[in-house]
């Protein structure tokens, strides 16, 4: 093994594109963290596209509504309420929810997860400060949705050298598959809803799109801010 790290933050979220859930720990199985983006909502008239999903790139203000678990130690047997921008509070499924955010717009069920490509994405501290320091200061981890964040005290970008590696995070081994390839979601801030540009075109002009990485478990097992990040040799 070889040290990298420690893990410094988790986040779910148990509805697609909408507040992330922070947590302290997590069970992460073969369909990525508990309760990770098990729902989604989908466009009129998009169902049958290649990318039906309504996101933050269409409607930002779904960075305001805030899903949380009605059972938080049993998320994927649990109701999953949603909090409204304006302090209403709804179950997922119910039409009125859908209503509220937009004509025609229709709610999605996956037990599996439903993930642009796949079920675990990992970023590094370092890597958000890095590019911070190209963008200007405010950039924070949130904005980039990452399951797991990762503070290696080294330099920024470490986990482009464990693509095609085996990570050890917690109980949790992860196989680091691919890069990121960054989208305009990026460049909406989750607090302010403010777009910025220069994020999405800084990680264009350095980093060729990509940011962050995906993976995969291997095996399965439960991970924990502050869990030691190694790397197997």
């Amino acid at each position: 093994m070889i040290m990298a790290g420690r893990v410094a933050g988790l986040w779910r979220y148990p509805v697609k594109s909408m507040a992330a859930e922070e947590l302290s720990s997590v069970e992460v199985s073969w369909n990525g963290l508990a309760g990770d983006r098990r729902w989604a909502f989908v466009r009129a008239g998009q169902q049958r596209s290649g990318f039906p999903w309504l996101t933050i790139r269409e409607l930002p203000e779904l960075a305001r509504y805030r899903p949380r678990f009605a059972d938080p130690d049993r998320p994927e047997a649990s109701l999953t309420l949603v909090r409204t921008p304006s302090g209403g509070e709804f179950e997922v499924a119910d039409p009125a929810l859908a209503a509220e955010l937009g004509p025609g717009v229709l709610v999605l069920k996956q037990s599996r997860g439903i993930f642009d490509t796949m079920p675990l994405s990992l970023l590094t501290v370092q890597s958000v400060a890095a590019l911070g320091e190209t963008v200007g200061a405010g950039l924070t981890a949130a904005r980039f949705r990452p399951n797991i964040l990762v503070d290696t005290a080294g330099p920024g970008f470490a986990e482009d050298g464990w693509i095609g590696r085996v990570v050890r995070i917690g109980g949790l081994r992860m196989r680091v598959d691919k890069p990121d390839q960054r989208c305009v979601i990026i460049t909406i801030d989750p607090v302010t809803l403010h777009r910025n540009p220069a994020v999405l075109a800084a990680v264009a002009r350095q980093r060729g799109g990509r940011f962050g990485v995906y993976g995969s478990a291997v095996q399965p097992g439960p991970v924990s801010v502050g869990d030691p990040v190694e790397i197997e040799t």
